[in-house]
């Protein structure tokens, strides 16, 4: 792929997060999930279906994009340059997704999302500072 067709590619994906339903399952991700356990996030699927719609929708578009870039549809590198939303994703569920694969009989659950977060450079100083403001946010919507 060429470098005008991977940038078309990653603006189409940053389009896409700007979709009405999307934004708000992003607001709901950012801001009020906060898993402490994988039973929490298995809970989601039995909780309703706004929240695990919401879980849903910003999990999976990421595992879609992962698996883009994984598969050489998109350059890891702009990619990754791109974008850094998918580390404060990742950061909310890391801890928690070999029990929750467990839970669900799905070892490959998310598997190219955490693949890919995996490859970013410093990575557990990325989630620690996703954490940090995680935590801020938290607390700006409670407070």
């Amino acid at each position: 792929m060429n470098k005008q067709n991977d940038t078309m590619a990653i603006l189409k994906l940053y389009e896409l997060r700007r979709e009405e339903a999307m934004r708000a399952a992003r607001q709901w991700y950012f801001t009020e999930f906060a898993p402490q356990s994988a039973m929490d996030i298995a809970a989601l699927f039995q909780a309703g279906e706004r929240a695990s719609a919401n879980f849903r929708m910003v999990t999976s578009y990421w595992d879609t994009a992962a698996s883009f870039v994984l598969n050489g549809g998109i350059d890891k590198k702009m990619f990754l340059d791109a974008n850094t939303e998918h580390i404060f994703v990742y950061s909310k569920i890391a801890d928690h997704l070999a029990g929750v694969r467990e839970v669900f009989g799905e070892p490959d659950f998310l598997l190219h999302f955490e693949t890919l977060c995996r490859e970013v450079p410093d990575l557990e100083l990325k989630i620690a500072g996703r954490k940090r403001l995680a935590r801020l946010w938290s607390n700006a919507v409670s407070g």
